[in-house]
C-alpha cells in the first residue's frame, strides 16, 4: 500500500517550471522528477518534516530505506540526481542557506553497453524489408532506412510531420527532446525509400482524410505508435532470421552511431545527429568500440591464439 497523498510544495512546482523553461525538459522527464520528489515528500511527512526543510540525515534515511533500496540502480541514481537538483535550486533561490544533499553518495553503476547489430545484419534486414509485399513493405523499408540513416528516436520518427519530407530531400528537420530542433542528413537509400513510401502513403489514411503526420494511422494518436513500430521491426527480424529480442528502434539508433564511428566519424558530429545534449551520453559508443577491439585482439592476435592452445 502506498503512502497517503501529501500536499505538493509550491517550491516543487517552481523547480519543475524552471526545468521546463530554462532547460527545455521533456514532459516525461518532468513527470519522473515530480514522482520522485512527491515520494520523498511523503517519506519526510511521515517523519514530521516538510520537503523544503529536509536535513541531510532525513535524505540519507530516505535513500537507505527498504523501499528505496529495492529500486534498480539507474532508477535510484535518477532519484538522487532529482534530489540534488531540487535542493541546489532552493539554495540558488535563497530559500535555503545550505544544501542537505551535498553528502549523499551515488549508487555504483555498471556501464551497460548497447545491443548492437553488425553491418551485415542491417543489410540483411534491409534486403528482407525490400522483399516485403505491397504497401506495408514500402512503409517498413522506409521506417528501417530512416532509423538507420538518421539515428532518430522512435518517438521522433512516428511523430514526424509530412512537411519534414517535403522540403530539401537531402536533410530532414527533426524536433527532439525539449522541443529542440536539429537537421539530420539523409542518405541516398533513405531518400529513395522515403520517395517510394510517399507514393503509397494515402493507403494508410483514415477514409482518405488528410493527416499532418508522415506515418499516419487509424489509431487514436493519428500516427503510427512506438509500440506498433517496434512490433513491425520484430516481425522483420523473424523474416531476416534474426532473434527478435535483438531488434528494436533503439537498437537501430545504436547501430547508426556505432557504424558511423567505425567509419571515422567524429564524436561531436554523432552527438549532434543523435540530438544528445551532453557529449558524455554519446561517449558510450567509444566504450562499444573499445569492447569490440578487446574481443578482436583476444580472438585474432597470434599471441592470444597461442595462449589458448596451452
Amino acid at each position: 500500500m502506498g503512502r497517503p497523498r501529501v500536499a505538493v510544495s509550491p517550491r516543487l512546482e517552481a523547480f519543475l517550471e524552471m526545468l521546463a523553461a530554462e532547460r527545455g525538459a521533456a514532459r516525461l522527464t518532468l513527470a519522473a522528477y515530480r514522482h520522485d520528489l512527491i515520494d520523498l515528500a511523503g517519506f519526510l511527512a511521515d517523519r514530521g518534516t516538510g520537503l523544503d526543510a529536509a536535513d541531510g540525515g532525513s535524505l540519507h534515511a530516505y535513500l537507505g530505506g527498504a523501499a528505496t533500496r529495492r529500486l534498480a540502480p539507474r532508477t535510484l541514481a535518477r532519484r538522487l540526481s532529482t534530489i540534488r537538483q531540487f535542493y541546489r535550486f532552493l539554495l540558488t533561490e535563497g530559500v535555503r542557506s545550505d544544501d542537505p544533499s551535498g553528502g549523499l553518495d551515488a549508487p555504483r553503476l555498471g556501464q551497460p553497453l548497447p545491443k548492437l547489430l553488425s553491418e551485415a545484419e542491417v543489410a540483411r534486414l534491409i534486403d528482407t524489408a525490400a522483399a516485403w509485399p505491397a504497401e506495408e513493405g514500402l512503409r517498413l523499408r522506409c521506417i528501417l532506412e530512416l532509423l538507420y540513416a538518421t539515428g532518430l528516436r522512435v518517438s521522433e520518427l512516428v511523430t514526424l510531420p509530412l512537411a519534414a519530407a517535403q522540403h530539401d530531400p537531402r536533410f530532414m528537420l527533426v524536433r527532439g527532446k525539449g522541443g529542440k530542433e536539429r537537421m539530420v542528413p539523409l542518405s541516398a537509400p533513405s531518400r529513395a525509400a522515403l520517395a517510394a513510401y510517399l507514393t503509397c502513403r494515402a493507403g494508410f489514411l483514415t477514409n482518405g482524410k488528410p493527416s499532418r503526420f508522415l506515418f499516419p494511422s487509424r489509431g487514436r494518436d493519428g500516427h503510427l505508435t512506438r509500440q506498433r513500430c517496434g512490433q513491425l521491426l520484430k516481425e522483420l527480424a523473424l523474416g531476416a532470421g534474426l532473434d527478435p529480442a535483438r531488434l528494436s528502434p533503439h537498437v537501430l539508433r545504436h547501430a547508426f552511431a556505432s557504424h558511423l564511428l567505425d567509419h571515422g566519424a567524429d564524436l561531436r558530429s554523432v552527438q549532434q545527429m543523435l540530438g544528445h545534449a551532453d557529449i558524455a551520453t554519446t561517449q558510450i559508443y567509444t566504450h562499444v568500440q573499445g569492447e569490440r577491439l578487446r574481443r578482436l585482439v583476444e580472438t585474432a592476435h597470434p599471441l592470444a591464439r597461442r595462449l589458448k592452445k596451452r
